[in-house]
């Protein structure tokens, strides 16, 4: 078992080390790179447009200045656009007053999935499109858009990109827009919530830890159509396809079809769930099941570890949720 553990943090290192080399790298071009989208065009469409960046300084580990590196970005561009950074304790409220102040025609959210729900919270059911300058420690729903890791792009694509509407799930009276569970992966994000060191190695050295540490937990799934019953390492309620790792955890997930997913992880496999990652092999039913519907409700006998959207929600042993249509409309 020891060996077996030693194997998974290897696995889950190697892709973390990998992932966070590749994207330092590519913080670190040349400023005088091509980038894909013309320049030309480019201040051609923000000098019709009013855009509002959200910033939070606190996101991901936080080696680049967000603001200056947007100022800078439009300093030869006839067109309006705001910075605002998120200060410590900011409610949903006083974000909403910011960004219906700034009367934007697109708001940039700029940092991970948490910033993201944010700022979706503020714009449910509105009209005004969402961008996304990826600034987290996983950013899972920028790489389910395709977004660019690259911030210049990032940005070009958020002027330039075409709005798409989306839906989302309401779980607990909480929004999520990507991916919650209960189990594994909610300890996983309390553990890493709590280490002093952010990035992709702290967040595998987290991981590590809720391998030895978390137990099974035993469910109840009441889903539209039936219910189901079982011992789950963790349960995962499904709006988007993966992880910001990448490991794929619901591939029938659609962000604008009248369904949800719920994948259910029976038996404690990490190396199955690494599998998804790097093969095209169909999960195994002994391990993983999923199911699709419109509305459920999760009954556990004790209290478990509970995250929407990477952020760590506390313990519970009842969750009820619900797809909202047309929910959003996001830039991808």
């Amino acid at each position: 078992m020891a060996i077996y553990h030693q194997i998974v943090l290897m696995s889950i290192s190697m892709i973390y080390f990998n992932a966070n080399r590749f994207i330092h790298h590519e913080l670190k071009q040349d400023k005088n790179e091509v980038v894909c989208l013309n320049k030309q065009f480019r201040m051609a469409s923000i000098s019709d447009l009013k855009l509002l960046f959200i910033v939070n300084p606190k996101s991901g580990t936080a080696q680049v200045n967000f603001p200056a590196l947007i100022s800078s970005h439009f300093k030869d561009v006839q067109g309006q656009f705001e910075i605002y950074e998120i200060p410590k304790n900011c409610s949903s409220q006083k974000l909403k007053t910011v960004i219906s102040k700034s009367k934007a025609d697109r708001v940039i959210a700029v940092g991970g999935d948490g910033t993201l729900k944010m700022v979706a919270e503020c714009l449910l059911g509105e009209k005004t499109p969402i961008g996304i300058i990826p600034a987290g420690s996983a950013n899972g729903m920028a790489k389910e858009l395709g977004i660019p890791i690259h911030p210049k792009e990032a940005i070009d694509l958020a002027v330039n990109g075409k709005p798409k509407t989306i839906h989302a799930i309401t779980i607990n009276g909480e929004l999520c827009i990507h991916l919650a569970d209960i189990g594994f992966n909610a300890y996983l994000v309390k553990k890493f919530d709590a280490s002093p060191q952010r990035g992709m190695l702290g967040y595998a050295r987290a991981a590590w830890t809720a391998i030895w540490n978390h137990r099974k937990m035993t469910v109840e799934i009441q889903l539209t159509d039936k219910t189901v019953r079982a011992q789950a390492a963790m349960v995962v309620i499904a709006n988007a396809t993966m992880y910001g790792t990448g490991v794929k955890i619901n591939p029938d997930g659609k962000l604008d079809d009248d369904v949800f997913e719920v994948i259910l992880v029976k038996k404690y496999s990490m190396m199955e769930i690494l599998k998804i990652r790097f093969t095209n092999l169909a999960l195994n039913p002994k391990n993983i099941e999923s199911f699709q519907t419109r509305a459920l409700n999760i009954q556990t006998r004790h209290k478990v570890h509970f995250q929407v959207d990477g952020e760590y929600q506390g313990k519970v042993s009842n969750i009820s949720a619900e797809i909202k249509q047309n929910a959003i409309q996001i830039i991808a």
